[in-house]
């Protein structure tokens, strides 16, 4: 649509405003903008902090023109990024600026757009909330489409001058939503915990204690608080093929999101200084709560011992260890009796241990198929789909009170089951799982130590491990920076055992790369803009994949994460449509938004350094540089099962012998040619493991 030209959307007479501000007025339903005193209780009384709910805001005849003025004339950008996947419109704030032609083609939403802003309703709402007055010149709307799979993850919605966050309803008038298709608001309850220094911080729940579903003509509102207000939007449930349920039932949550803000300069209540005052304590307060010590799990990094001592490796034998491994047999008849146990033969070989170290020193990344043996995998694999098929307690406590997994916290930040090692007096007195087996037994020894040693021809001096199991429709990790100033050694084993995320065949796609099965353009582009999506049109995402992105410049330590909007996923990515990659070609952010990469043209780079999808039986080995951000997709209801894993984090020897600024000391930020590494171990190689 086209903008004014030359001309100024806010020079209006005070004749056309008190007009539009009367019009404004006629379209709420009668006698609501009388009933504060009614509102103002039920949201003073409400929980887990304070909301409301309105129903029947406006007249439905407006609602019902605005969602045919928006289904016949406006575009919606399919996006999707670590938080959210959505369709959005622009900014429907500056309706004003578009010409005669285009505003003829949405009169209701004008309308609608200009009651919800009225000084009217401005004072209801104020009124109701307590929050003090509202601007009217800053207004802040956009349309949201969620179709099955879309979905919102959990946030407080702090930035800048935001006061009262609101959602305002447009679903299908004809079809009442049904809660059990998901796209519900769901409000979080915080936990207060004291710090050392008697500070007081309150942390959001694992799990929701309120749910607001979807329905026509309902506006649902709350202010906006730091450290409180979280929230997030439940996935919208595709159909399920094997029930009743009428297929042309629309599941399409249309929706208007937007804020009101402080008041802006000139209004009533503006305050000079307030919004710069409010944007620099909500960025300050995001870099606070980077790393905060009542997250879950916590770091357990682990030292490991000196090869002929008991003592844990400190800077001064750091030297010795180093040339101790090197004097000593790389892997002795001991070890590789123990390895045999675990870890497919194949890769107990010199030749395939070269090829691997040769392949991960120019690369910095590599996934290796069929890692754990045919027999050791084989119960891993019976053990995982029998504990899928028992369930699971509904509530975190729940869950840590009667199975040997926690949960992860805060949900803000993450949310997945984990189990961390026991310590050594606990070990032998709890009946391993082979998970526990990998997590206690292998991972930690000198023996996968010394492997991991010769797979990527550096020396580590400690550990951390964690086994996560991300539950279909419940879990996912947000993106998040390293901020070590040394590259950190990290290996991922997927063990997930169930087929169709995208991870299958893997090698067998990559040998095709003329191929595009995404569906979309060139390379997996998707266009740019579509109509709204029809029900179940869209290609699923089940998400569970693990991204490494290019972040902010490894120099920079303003922060450790993804901006407010979250780190934009390639579509050949959300759908699975790219397979395992391991690249090591250093890739920079849009300098505009440098957390916030852009999906870009197939001859530029869209910020991916190394990816894989949810799968059985590999591992990845990656090494991460200062800035590059990490992040486990969240898994879609749809998905076929849960995403299994264990992850380690190790550190790294430095070598004195190289400078800091070659290719083997550094990790995913180096820049060379772009080139995948993928090994897969025979099958037949297994028979006698």
């Amino acid at each position: 649509m086209k903008r004014k030209a030359d001309e100024d959307p806010g020079q209006q007479s005070v004749t056309k405003k008190a007009a539009v501000e009367a019009n404004g007025s006629r379209r709420f339903r009668e006698g609501l903008l009388q009933q504060v005193d009614e509102y103002h209780k039920q949201y003073d009384a409400s929980q887990p902090y304070e909301h409301g709910v309105i129903r029947d805001l406006l007249e439905p005849d407006l609602l019902r023109k605005v969602r045919a003025e928006i289904q016949e004339n406006l575009s919606f950008t399919p996006k999707e990024t670590d938080i959210y996947r959505i369709h959005q419109t622009g900014d429907l704030a500056n309706l004003d600026g578009l010409d005669n032609s285009s505003l003829k083609l949405l009169p209701s939403l004008l309308a609608l757009r200009d009651a919800l802003y009225s000084s009217s309703f401005r004072g209801f709402l104020s009124s109701v909330t307590g929050v003090g007055l509202l601007s009217g010149k800053k207004t802040d709307m956009a349309i949201n489409v969620y179709t099955p799979g879309c979905h919102l993850l959990c946030h407080d919605d702090v930035i800048g001058s935001r006061r009262v966050s609101y959602i305002l309803y447009l679903t299908d008038p004809d079809g009442p939503w049904k809660p059990e298709w998901g796209g519900a608001l769901r409000l979080y309850p915080t936990i207060v915990h004291k710090m050392g220094n008697g500070k007081e911080v309150k942390v959001p729940s694992p799990d929701f204690s309120v749910s607001i579903p979807p329905a026509f003509n309902q506006l649902s509102f709350f202010a906006v608080q730091p450290g409180q207000s979280f929230h997030d939007v439940e996935e919208v449930y595709a159909h399920n093929s094997g029930s009743k349920e009428d297929v042309n039932e629309s599941r399409v949550r249309m929706a208007i999101s937007g804020w009101y803000h402080i008041p802006q300069e000139g209004e009533d209540g503006y305050v000079e200084g307030l919004e710069e005052s409010l944007t620099e304590r909500s960025s300050l307060q995001q870099l606070q709560s980077s790393g905060d010590q009542f997250d879950r799990p916590l770091p357990r990094m682990q030292t490991y011992r000196a090869i002929d001592n008991e003592e844990p490796v400190s800077a001064a034998i750091k030297g010795t260890l180093r040339q101790s491994n090197q004097d000593e047999t790389p892997l002795s008849e001991d070890d590789l009796e123990f390895l045999l146990k675990y870890i497919a033969p194949t890769y107990l070989t010199p030749d395939t241990l070269e090829s691997v170290s040769d392949s991960f020193s120019e690369e910095c990344s590599i996934c290796l198929g069929n890692f754990l043996s045919k027999r050791f995998a084989e119960s891993l694999k019976e053990y995982i789909t029998q504990e899928e098929s028992r369930g699971l307690p509904s509530t975190a406590q729940d869950i840590g009170n009667t199975t040997a997994w926690q949960v992860a916290r805060p949900p803000h930040k993450h949310r997945f089951l984990y189990q961390q090692p026991l310590g050594a007096k606990l070990k032998h007195d709890v009946e391993r799982s082979p998970i526990q087996d990998l997590l206690w037994t292998l991972l930690p020894s000198r023996a996968f130590r010394k492997w991991l040693d010769l797979a990527t021809g550096m020396t580590l001096s400690s550990y951390d491990l964690c086994a996560r199991r991300f539950r279909r429709g419940k879990d996912y990790t947000l993106a998040t920076g390293y901020i070590g100033d040394e590259s950190q050694l990290e290996i991922i084993l997927a063990t997930t055992p169930t087929h169709g995320w995208g991870g299958d065949d893997l090698v067998a796609e990559e040998e095709t790369p003329s191929a595009d099965k995404s569906g979309g353009g060139k390379n997996g582009q998707a266009k740019d803009t579509t109509t709204i999506p029809e029900n179940d049109a869209e290609e699923p995402s089940f998400g569970g994949y693990v991204a490494y992105m290019a972040g902010d410049d490894a120099d920079d330590d303003s922060d450790d994460g993804a901006g407010s909007d979250g780190v934009e996923v390639p579509p050949d990515l959300s759908t699975g449509a790219r397979a395992s990659r391991a690249s090591g070609q250093k890739r920079k952010a849009d300098k505009a938004d440098p957390a916030v990469y852009k999906a870009t043209a197939e001859d530029e780079d869209d910020g991916v350094l190394f990816s894989m999808p949810a799968c059985w039986n590999t591992l990845g080995i990656i090494l991460r540089d200062k800035g590059v951000m990490r992040f486990v997709k969240y898994v879609s209801q749809q998905a076929p099962g849960d995403r299994w894993d264990i992850v380690g984090e190790f550190g790294i020897v430095p070598d004195n012998d190289q400078s800091s600024g070659s290719e083997a000391a550094r990790g995913l930020n180096i820049e060379h040619e772009e080139s995948e590494t993928e090994i897969e171990s025979s099958e037949g190689d297994d028979d006698d493991a």
